[in-house]
């Protein structure tokens, strides 16, 4: 089972090396199902692996000119201070048991990981449907900035990544192309970059009302910084489009399988 567990991290960089994101989603089930971790420490050590993950992947795309520092410095900071007052203040307030149906108690666990299951499915909805980007060759243009929108969407995605402590990048990249105009390849190499400031920051809210297990941490995210350097020489040999629409259809099935598992035979109890 740990040879499984250890494996499955490495999934989570191999995607992000693969497919610029994605693998956070994989993160909170890999640290709750396998490792055997409480769902919401697990929120806490996903900001950690991904950020962390995410930063190793950012430095390539930083020299190849891919990363638009303004963008991740508009964009990162609402999301950073998000993150961390989600991190630091909402999540200790949510009590053990958030509220009753009938005879379900719907516990701070079964809401976190139902939560993190929506997520998911929205996030495979977005990989299934994405289409090549025509304006992917990573060519110059004029970047026209919507300031209020990419900081309001910032807002949302720190708070998001607070609250599941998944990474975002689903929901970063199309609003850095929607918004910041940005060409696809500098989308995902500016979407690392804010990924890692803001997982990394947020997870510091952690650090004064969790105790870690920094053996596991540690050790889980070595692995997925090695999946990420793998990840990247096959990205060169393989199609990205339709890999990360494979992809997208195994996260849809893992978000429904913990919609039911957390419905029917919940984490922690909950009948």
């Amino acid at each position: 089972m740990i040879i499984v567990s250890y494996l499955a991290a490495a999934i989570i960089g191999l995607s992000l090396g693969l497919i610029g994101g994605g693998g956070s989603i994989l993160t909170v089930p890999v640290l709750v199902y396998l490792f055997g971790v409480e769902p919401v420490v697990a929120t806490a050590y996903s900001l950690f692996i991904v950020g962390t993950t995410a930063l190793v992947g950012a430095f390539p795309k930083f020299r190849q000119g891919l990363v638009n520092i303004k963008t991740a410095i508009i964009f990162g900071i609402p999301s950073i201070a998000a993150v961390f007052a989600t991190r630091a203040f909402i999540v200790p307030l949510i009590p053990k048991e958030v509220f009753t149906i009938g005879d379900f108690v719907v516990t701070k666990n079964i809401l976190m990981m139902l939560l993190f299951a929506i997520l998911m499915v929205a996030a495979s909805v977005s990989m299934i449907r994405e289409k090549r980007s025509e304006n992917g060759n990573g060519e110059e243009q004029e970047l026209k900035f919507n300031i209020p929108l990419i900081f309001v969407e910032g807002i949302i995605v720190g708070t998001l990544t607070g609250l599941v402590g998944a990474g975002g990048g689903f929901l970063i990249i199309p609003a850095l192309v929607l918004l910041s105009k940005l060409p696809m390849k500098q989308a995902v190499g500016t979407s690392l970059l804010i990924i890692a400031a803001k997982s990394l920051i947020g997870f510091t809210g952690d650090l004064a009302h969790l105790e870690m297990d920094w053996f596991l941490l540690f050790s889980v995210t070595a692995v997925a910084v090695a999946g990420i350097f793998v990840g990247d020489i096959f990205s060169k040999k393989v199609d990205g489009l339709k890999l990360k629409k494979g992809f997208g259809w195994f996260v849809l099935v893992m978000g429904v399988y913990i919609i039911v598992k957390e419905l029917y035979f919940p984490t922690g109890g909950g009948h």
